[in-house]
């Protein structure tokens, strides 16, 4: 009895009541919350997104390298660090998951191995350990996966990069104390198909992610960039967003009185001097304020909680003259797609009739926790979810969202895909069976049959732990009241 089998065979799992539930809500006529007009909404593309033709980047601190290294821009998590091939390189970080931990202890040795796999762990409850992995037959070691970025007999150590022996002898890098690996996702110099820069640090349903590695942010002291679906935000030290005004000019503040009851300058200390995209602007007061690439910063006195949208609706949300500020932002999505309130309190990306975008996330339940959301892994997690393992009626409750065969777009994180919609893996190309379709970060997206109107999420938490192991979510821009917009 393989896994699949197994899983349906228990009472009252799961997989199967999310599965009914998905079926029936889809039936029901869902009431018109909150919403925007489906058109109309271009706006929204200097919000979240930066032009194609847009030359922000995010500045790096550069850091010794081993010969042949580089450092890419990558079109979602900012610079990152690839091997003399330009393959970017991840990390995979011990972390906690229900039932024990997976993952690589730093200054330890690699866990990644040659071994396949065939069992579940048991890492992830209700699942008991020693059930038969549904792709049993096709299945890759995790190093195939995850192929160890290998070092030459004669590498040398260099700042952060350190050397590591692996069971069968080779020598493997390390950087700032993690093994780094390679994925099998990535095609081309400064992909990040196989992970995230997005932290799961806070919740860990979604199972242990690999990262990519890059070099620091050349942003203050008093700076970070945290990584959103949308791109690498600027925050203060405690996490605050920082915004730019519309009604400032080149390096000067225009903020009065009145003005300053509600924004507060970012201080930059006395001896702060101006580099790169940093510049020091003095207030009307005398005191210095940082300005990045012209603009002077502030923060929001109202804002209701770190990592906040909210100052970027003053005065309102269709006419803001206040802006968070990014190092870099994603480049707009292809012009289809929509922006759409929603009653939750944010924004979500939707097709051209306004229904929800939603991503499918899994990952499977062996010590290797490798990802099963792509076109060429099992299916059989996702047809479980989505349509109680009928291929027809997950279509219909999930449906992809279809593009045409020679569709394009300037962003290289959403692509076109041919794919097979019986076994929901890659068709090749002018196959008679294939439907073409959009993908983000090379995995198509889908709408929900249960949203009825414009900005409606039914679909959001379909799944195992509200679909953050295997599931859907919707493609959150922004949440007043949660952590969705920086969720993997």
């Amino acid at each position: 009895m393989d896994m699949l089998s197994q899983l349906l065979s228990l009472p009252k799992m799961r997989r199967r009541v999310f599965a009914a539930l998905a079926i029936a809500s889809a039936s029901q006529l869902i009431p018109t919350v909150a919403q925007a007009d489906v058109e109309g909404d271009v706006s929204y593309a200097s919000k979240y997104w930066q032009s194609a033709t847009s030359d922000a980047r995010e500045a790096f601190i550069e850091e010794s390298m081993p010969p042949g290294f580089q450092v890419f821009s990558s079109a979602l998590d900012g610079p990152v660090y690839a091997d003399e091939q330009g393959r970017t390189l991840y990390r995979w970080p011990l972390g906690a998951l229900r039932n024990g931990s997976t993952g690589d202890r730093k200054d330890g040795p690699s866990n990644c191995t040659d071994e396949v796999l065939l069992h579940s762990a048991g890492l992830m409850s209700p699942y008991p350990p020693g059930l038969l992995l549904p792709d049993a037959d096709e299945r890759l070691s995790c190093a195939q996966v995850w192929p160890p970025a290998l070092a030459a007999d004669d590498a040398e150590e260099v700042g952060k990069w350190t050397l590591a022996t692996r069971a069968d002898g080779t020598s493997q890098w390390v950087y700032d104390g993690y093994p780094l690996y390679t994925s099998d996702l990535d095609q081309r110099p400064g992909d990040t198909l196989g992970g995230s820069k997005m932290s799961a640090e806070r919740d860990r349903d979604g199972g242990i992610v690999r990262q990519p590695v890059g070099p620091p942010p050349d942003v203050p002291a008093g700076f970070k960039v945290v990584q959103s679906t949308t791109g690498r935000l600027l925050v203060t030290k405690e996490e605050y967003s920082v915004y730019t005004r519309d009604g400032d000019t080149l390096n000067t503040s225009n903020c009065d009185d009145e003005c300053l009851k509600d924004w507060t300058p970012v201080p930059a200390p006395e001896i702060a001097m101006s580099r790169g995209d940093w510049g020091v602007v003095k207030q009307a007061s005398g005191f210095n304020q940082w300005a990045f690439r012209g603009k002077p910063l502030y923060t929001y006195n109202n804002a209701p909680r770190t990592r906040s949208f909210v100052g970027s609706d003053v005065p309102n949300w269709r006419s803001p003259t206040w802006h968070n500020a990014y190092t870099q932002r994603a480049v707009v999505p292809p012009a289809e797609f929509t922006v759409q309130e929603v009653e939750f309190g944010g924004h979500v990306l939707a097709d051209s009739r306004g229904r929800t975008i939603y991503r499918y996330n899994c990952r499977d339940d062996s010590f290797a926790q490798l990802a099963c959301d792509h076109p060429d892994s099992a299916q059989e997690y996702r047809m479980a979810i989505c349509g109680n393992s009928d291929p027809q009626l997950c279509r219909e409750t999930f449906p992809y969202v279809r593009a045409e065969p020679d569709a394009e777009s300037d962003s290289r994180l959403w692509t076109v895909m041919a794919i097979d919609p019986q076994t929901g893996r890659h068709a090749a190309e002018n196959a008679e069976e294939a439907i073409y379709v959009w993908a983000f970060r090379a995995r198509p997206v889908y709408t929900y049959k249960g949203d009825k109107a414009p900005g409606v999420t039914n679909g959001d938490g379909i799944g195992e732990f509200t679909g953050k192991r295997n599931g859907y979510k919707a493609f959150v821009l922004r949440d007043d009241f949660g952590e969705n917009a920086f969720r993997l």
